[in-house]
């Protein structure tokens, strides 16, 4: 092991460990990392590290960065105009239950992560679970805890719903249709909607002792309802645009769309929310508010966290963990098969709980291709490649649940309470996200290893 490795990996580790023991501090400490991480790469103080400002600069996902802030700025003028608390008050008359309350909005913001954002789809749910628990006097941790990990469960549902789905697409020639069937068996989809089912019934469990009926005695007014329209326009656009190719899975000569189309969607729709409000009120008053309601909280610890993974990447971590997983060829006879598709699945969790599981999925599938050959050879045993394909995308998207940091999806989440005043702890935080991730990850790993072995 180099010394460009162990450093690479103590720092790595550090961060993570100073982010889980001083939570109030984590956009510093992944912003002073990250800048640790540059400042060595510039210096060259490693042989063949090198890690520039401009390199750093474009490690950074700013097309999340751009869909947080615009989506965060729509959201804002959404609740200003009373919609939440409208929405809020309908559910309540509907259904008269907390716990059932919460389980519907859990399943409702899986059912749009599968063809949005998760972290969308987290930053437009949440403020109507706000709005219900302020009805209901209640504390909006578990509500916005269980719709952010749920969100990002069902990203793996179809082709559009995560970036990893996409990169697996890519590599294993699947299309929009063959995420649902392909080939005569069940597809991802089918996987992911039973494992969110079992999810469900571990959020009943959790919450099993709010038993109280609730009810409206007179439900909440719309001011104004163009925000509402300006909310699903940017999910329908966010649809519609998720079946235009980026540039790397465009044909040639094709047509696709930019990089950072997303994010340039919500701030789109945000500008023009400014616009009407402004031309509404004839005052900035509320413009200004929605400007500092933007969780720069949130997208300083993006960003660091973006330049940290960009750096151990270049360090090479991320590669020798592939190179070690690829090792495992076996003997090809069934039982060591499954041996590999078990580690896959379970070192994919682990390692997405805290890191990013867009490098990691994009440097494990041509890993889990190798794999697959060399099983085959060795036992001559027929392993279809969707088997640990599919495996791998169980473990890296449901894998980030875990973890507060884990996921953009649960980042977002805690920073909609942190501004709400309530801190979560990762304790509390993972009394949660752990059964729910262990249910919907047990639940796929056995339905992929069955319908394809």
């Amino acid at each position: 092991m180099s010394e460009l490795t162990i450093f690479a990996g103590a720092l790595f580790i550090i961060t993570y460990v100073l982010m889980f023991a001083l939570q109030k501090w984590r956009p510093y400490i992944a912003v002073i990392s990250a800048i640790i991480f540059v400042a060595v790469g510039s210096m060259g103080l490693f042989p063949g590290y090198k890690y520039t400002f401009g390199e750093a600069l474009s490690q950074i996902d700013w097309n999340v960065l751009m869909m947080i802030a615009g989506t965060m700025g729509t959201v804002f003028l959404f609740i200003e105009s009373g919609m939440p608390k409208l929405m809020s008050d309908v559910l309540v008359a509907k259904l008269h239950s907390v716990k059932w309350l919460i389980v519907v909005l859990s399943l409702f913001a899986g059912i749009i992560s599968a063809f949005v954002d998760n972290v969308a789809t987290v930053l437009m749910v949440a403020p109507v679970a706000i709005a219900l628990c302020k009805e209901l006097k209640i504390s909006p941790v578990p509500a916005i805890i269980c719709i952010s990990i749920s969100s990002n469960l069902q990203g793996a549902a179809t082709l559009v719903g995560d970036t990893t789905s996409i990169l697996l697409a890519k590599a294993a020639e699947l299309d929009f249709m063959d995420f649902f069937f392909v080939e005569g068996k069940a597809g991802m989809f089918w996987v992911t909607e039973i494992g969110a089912l079992a999810s469900a019934l571990i959020i009943l469990f959790k919450l099993r002792k709010e038993n109280d009926s609730v009810y409206v005695m007179e439900r909440g007014k719309v001011e104004d309802k163009v925000p509402t329209a300006l909310l699903l326009l940017t999910v329908l656009t966010l649809i519609a645009t998720s079946f235009i190719p980026y540039k790397d899975h465009a044909a040639t000569g094709g047509f696709y769309k930019p990089d950072i189309s997303n994010g340039l969607i919500c701030i789109f729709y945000f500008l023009i929310g400014i616009i009407h409000t402004l031309r509404k009120n004839k005052n900035a008053s509320t413009i200004l508010r929605a400007i500092k309601e933007l969780d720069y909280y949130t997208l300083a610890l993006l960003a660091g966290l973006f330049v940290v993974i960009g750096g151990i990447t270049k360090a090479g971590i991320i590669d020798m963990i592939g190179n070690a997983l690829a090792g495992l060829g076996g003997s090809g006879s069934r039982l060591s098969v499954f041996i590999v598709y078990t580690i896959i699945v379970w070192a994919s969790v682990l390692a997405s709980a805290f890191i990013d599981n867009i490098p990691y999925t994009a440097t494990m599938l041509p890993v889990v291709a190798v794999v697959t050959e060399r099983l085959m050879n060795a036992g001559g045993l027929e392993i279809h490649p969707n088997l640990l394909y599919f495996g791998l995308l169980v473990g890296a998207t449901l894998g980030g649940n875990i973890t507060p940091i884990g996921a953009s999806a649960n980042i977002a989440g805690l920073g909609i309470l942190r501004k709400e005043g309530h801190e979560v702890g990762t304790k509390e935080f993972m009394s949660y996200s752990v059964p729910f991730t262990l249910a919907a990850v047990i639940t796929g790993y056995l339905l992929v290893w069955f319908i394809w072995m």
